[in-house]
C-alpha cells in the first residue's frame, strides 16, 4: 500500500483553503487542516496559507499560541511554507495592522506598495530569482496583495518581482544538502493558483517528481520520471530562465514589468449546472458544461475564470455551488464567483466551495456596508464589486441591478469611487448597452471608472474581436472579460494573447 505524503495546514480561521486542498489532491498529497499546536509543531511539512487580513490572522494565531509554535519552526528550520499573507505573518510588523506584532521569525517589516499603481496588485507577474537563489525558478506567478517587503533579510535568499517598484517575491532558507530543497519557502504569490509553474514548485518542495515534460534545468532534460533531487545532483544548480506554463512558453522571463500582465477572463454564466449566454442578459442559450469549458480555457491560457451564478431557484443555486467545487478541483488558476451573494455567510460558502474571490452586485447597492464587511473578513483582494451600467441621455452612466433589469438612479462613477473607499479590491464593469452585441467594450466608461476608483477594473460587455480587447486595455482595464466569442469558438484565448503581445501589451504567454 502506497502512503500519500502529508501536508499539515495551519488554519488561521480566515484563509480560503479550497484552492490549497485542491492543489494537494491533484498532486497526491494528503492535506490535514488543523489548529492543534502539537500537530503543527511536529509536522514533517507545514503550510501557513494566506487570505485575509494581517490583524485578524494574528489574533487567531495568538489566541491558540500558534504564533510561538510557528516561530519555533522557522528558528529550527523545520520544513515550512507560507503563502501570501502567510509569508507576511512571519515578519515582525505590517502597515496593514499598526500596533499588531507579527510572528517575528523573519526580521522584516511589511509595508504598503508606494508605486502609485492600482492596489491591490491582482494578477500575474514575473518572478526572477536573485543570483544566489538555488530553488526558485523564473516564471509567471499569481499575486493578490497590497503589502510587501522590499529586501531579502540576512540568512535568506530569494526572488523579486516589480510592480512599479521592486519587491520580494519569495524567501528560502535551510537548504538540505542531499536534496537541495529548502526547509523554509515563503511565497508572496499563490503557488496553488499559478498554473503549471506553481504546481511544479509545490511538488519540488514536497519532494515529489516534477512531472513536467520537456523542460530542463542546468542543461539536464526533464521527464515525468526525473525527480527534482535527481536534477539538482546532476546539474549542480537550478535554472533562472525556465517558463513552464503552456501554451506559449517564454524561455527567458525578465523582471522588467512595471505592473502585472493584462489578464484575459472567460466568463461562464451558470444556470442549472450549465453554461448559458444571452444578449443584454436576455434570451439565454446553452453553451456547455462549466468544468469542461473552464479546463479548456485554462489550457488555452486563460488567466482567471469568472463564474456567474444566474440561478433563479434555491435548487439551481445549490447546483451552481456544486459546479464551483467541480471547477476548483480541475483548475490551477484563480476562480472568481458572483451571483446571489447577499451576506458574509453567502460569500464564505462560495469560498469554501472553491472560489478565490467573490463578486457582489445588487446586494452591495442595497447594503453598501456589505463591501466593508467582506473586506474586513476576507481581505480587499477577495472582494469584487460588479457594476452593470447603462448610458444616460445626459452622457453619464446609471447603475442597474437585478441582472440589468432595474435602474437605481445612482451615478456609476460616483458608485465606483464609493466601492473603492468601502474596501472593494476590483471592479467588474459591464456595459449593458454593449453586452452580447459584439460591438466592443464601452471605452469611455472604462476610462471614467478606472480614473474614479483607483483600483483594478475588469472590462466586460460586447467584446468579440481582437481589436475590441486591445481597445479595452488601452482604455485602462487591468483585465478583459469575454464570453460568447470564446464559447462559440470564434476566438481562441491563445490567439488573442499572441495578438495582444504583438501589439505591445504585457501578457502571460
Amino acid at each position: 500500500m502506497i502512503t500519500r505524503p502529508v501536508l499539515v495546514i495551519a488554519s488561521t480561521g480566515a484563509a480560503n483553503l479550497a484552492s490549497v486542498v485542491a492543489l494537494c489532491d491533484r498532486n497526491g498529497v494528503e492535506p490535514v487542516i488543523t489548529q492543534d499546536p502539537s500537530l503543527i509543531a511536529s509536522a514533517d511539512k507545514l503550510l501557513l496559507p494566506g487570505v485575509g487580513a494581517f490583524g485578524a490572522a494574528m489574533e487567531s494565531l495568538g489566541a491558540k499560541g500558534l504564533d510561538r509554535v510557528l516561530a519555533s519552526r522557522i528558528e529550527k528550520k523545520q520544513p515550512t511554507m507560507g503563502i501570501c499573507l502567510g509569508m507576511q505573518l512571519f515578519c515582525k510588523t505590517s502597515q496593514e495592522a499598526p500596533g499588531v506584532a507579527g510572528i517575528g521569525a523573519v526580521p522584516a517589516q511589511v509595508r504598503r506598495f508606494s508605486s502609485g499603481l492600482p492596489l491591490p496588485q491582482l494578477g500575474w507577474n514575473r518572478v526572477q530569482p536573485e543570483a544566489n537563489e538555488r530553488f526558485i525558478e523564473a516564471g509567471w506567478a499569481y499575486f493578490a496583495n497590497s503589502y510587501r517587503i522590499t529586501e531579502v533579510p540576512e540568512g535568506y535568499s530569494g526572488a523579486f518581482s516589480e510592480y512599479g517598484e521592486r519587491f520580494v517575491t519569495a524567501l528560502t532558507a535551510g537548504y538540505d544538502a542531499a536534496s537541495g530543497i529548502p526547509a523554509i519557502l515563503l511565497c508572496q504569490f499563490h503557488p496553488e493558483l499559478s498554473g503549471a509553474w506553481g504546481q511544479r514548485l509545490f511538488r519540488r518542495w514536497m519532494g515529489l517528481k516534477a512531472s513536467v515534460e520537456g523542460s530542463s534545468v542546468g542543461g539536464v532534460a526533464r521527464t515525468d520520471e526525473t525527480t527534482w533531487e535527481d536534477t539538482v545532483q546532476t546539474a549542480g544548480r537550478t535554472t533562472t530562465g525556465v517558463e513552464l506554463d503552456q501554451p506559449g512558453s517564454n524561455s527567458n522571463p525578465v523582471a522588467s514589468s512595471k505592473r502585472t500582465a493584462l489578464r484575459i477572463l472567460p466568463c461562464l454564466d451558470i444556470k442549472g449546472g450549465r453554461v448559458v449566454k444571452g444578449t443584454k442578459f436576455q434570451n439565454l442559450v446553452d453553451s456547455g458544461d462549466p468544468v469542461e469549458l473552464a479546463a479548456r480555457y485554462e489550457t488555452e491560457g486563460a488567466d482567471e475564470i469568472a463564474l456567474l451564478d444566474i440561478s433563479a431557484t434555491i435548487e439551481e443555486r445549490r447546483t451552481a455551488l456544486e459546479s464551483v467545487a467541480a471547477v476548483r478541483k480541475k483548475l490551477s488558476i484563480p476562480i472568481s464567483v458572483g451571483g446571489g451573494i447577499r451576506s458574509v455567510e453567502d460569500a464564505e460558502r462560495l469560498l469554501n466551495a472553491g472560489a478565490d474571490r467573490v463578486s457582489v452586485n445588487s446586494a452591495a447597492v442595497r447594503n453598501p456596508a456589505l463591501i466593508q464587511d467582506l473586506a474586513e473578513r476576507f481581505g480587499v483582494q477577495c472582494v469584487i464589486v460588479a457594476i452593470d451600467a447603462a448610458r444616460k441621455a445626459d452622457g453619464g452612466w446609471e447603475v442597474f441591478i437585478e441582472a440589468g433589469k432595474k435602474g437605481t438612479g445612482i451615478d456609476a462613477i460616483q458608485w465606483a469611487r464609493r466601492c473603492s473607499d468601502l474596501g472593494a479590491g476590483e471592479i467588474l464593469l459591464t456595459s449593458i448597452d454593449r453586452d452580447g452585441t459584439g460591438l466592443g467594450y464601452d471605452e469611455e466608461l472604462i476610462t471614467a471608472i478606472t480614473a474614479a476608483s483607483g483600483i483594478p477594473v475588469i472590462a466586460s460587455g460586447g467584446a468579440t474581436k481582437i481589436g475590441h480587447f486591445l481597445q479595452g486595455a488601452q482604455a485602462g482595464a487591468s483585465a478583459l472579460l469575454g464570453a460568447g466569442a470564446f464559447h462559440r469558438g470564434e476566438l481562441s484565448i491563445e490567439a488573442l494573447k499572441q495578438s495582444l503581445a504583438a501589439s505591445g501589451m504585457e501578457v502571460r504567454l
